[in-house]
C-alpha cells in the first residue's frame, strides 16, 4: 500500500521505514508504521490504567456508592476516576462534568447521564483539558460532588500534582463542589510531588484501597483525614 501510494518499490519503503524507526520517529507495525509519539502516548495511558487495577476497581466501588441519582459530579482526568466513571453508566439523571476525554467517551452513550466536557487546551502528555478557559468554566459551576486524583499524598494529608497547571485546575475543581473526595491507590500515599495544592482534611475524605499500611493510616487519621477503604455491603451485591 505504501509503496503504491508513494510510487516506489517495496524495498525502498522498507528501507525508509527502517531508517525512520531507527531515528525514533515511527514505530513499525505489522504491514506498516505509526507515528511514535501517538503510539507511545496511547501505550502509556493504557499502562497507567492497568497499574494497580484491582485497587482502582475497589476505589471505584466505594466512590460509586457515594453518588446518588440526580447528582452533578465533577471528575478530573485519571485512570482511577475513569474506573469510577465506568461504574456510573447506569445512573439516572446524572450530570458528569469533566476535563477527561476518556471519561467523556465512557459515558457518551449512557442513557441516564449528561456529560459536560469543560473547555480548554488539550494537553500533549495526557488526554485531558486545562488552561484559562477550563478555569473560567469551573468558576461558573457548582457541583454536588467532586472526585479528584493525586500524583502523591504525604502522611499529613497534603495532596500533590506534578504539574503546576493541573494542580491549579484541581484546586478550583474542589472549590466548585459541595463535597470533595480524593481518590488514590495506596502506592501514591506517603510520597510528595512538585506542587502541593491542598490538604484532604479540608475535604470529605480520601478513598483508597485496603493495602495502605496501618502506620500510614494512623498518621493520616491523626492529621484529621477521613479514610474510606471498605466497600459498603449494599454496594457489593450490585456489582457483578
Amino acid at each position: 500500500m505504501l509503496a503504491r501510494e508513494c510510487g516506489v518499490s517495496d524495498m525502498t519503503i522498507r528501507r525508509d521505514l527502517q531508517a525512520l524507526a531507527g531515528e525514533g520517529r515511527i514505530i513499525r507495525t505489522h504491514g506498516g508504521a505509526a507515528p511514535a509519539a501517538r503510539v507511545s502516548f496511547e501505550f502509556q495511558f493504557v499502562r497507567r490504567a492497568r497499574n494497580h487495577e484491582a485497587a482502582k476497581a475497589h476505589i471505584a466501588q466505594i466512590g460509586a456508592a457515594l453518588v446518588p441519582d440526580g447528582a452533578a459530579v465533577l471528575m478530573d482526568s485519571g485512570s482511577t476516576t475513569l474506573a469510577l466513571a465506568n461504574r456510573l453508566a447506569d445512573r439516572q439523571k446524572l450530570t458528569l462534568i469533566t476535563t477527561s476525554l476518556p471519561i467523556a467517551s465512557a459515558l457518551q452513550f449512557a442513557p441516564g447521564a449528561q456529560v459536560l466536557l469543560l473547555g480548554g487546551y488539550l494537553r500533549r502528555d495526557a488526554p485531558d483539558l486545562c488552561g484559562a478557559l477550563t478555569e473560567k468554566n469551573l468558576a461558573a459551576l457548582r457541583a454536588d460532588l467532586a472526585f479528584i486524583g493525586a500524583d502523591a499524598i504525604d502522611e499529613q494529608g497534603n495532596i500533590y500534582n506534578q504539574s503546576l497547571e493541573v494542580a491549579r485546575m484541581l484546586e478550583l475543581m474542589a472549590a466548585a463542589a459541595k463535597v470533595t473526595y480524593v481518590v488514590a491507590d495506596s502506592s501514591k500515599i506517603g510520597r510528595t510531588a512538585l506542587v502541593r495544592f491542598g490538604n484532604i482534611s479540608h475535604w470529605a475524605g480520601l478513598i483508597t484501597d485496603p493495602h495502605l499500611s496501618s502506620k500510614t493510616a494512623r498518621a493520616l487519621r491523626r492529621a484529621g483525614i477521613s479514610l474510606l477503604q471498605k466497600i459498603p455491603k449494599s454496594n457489593k451485591t450490585k456489582d457483578p
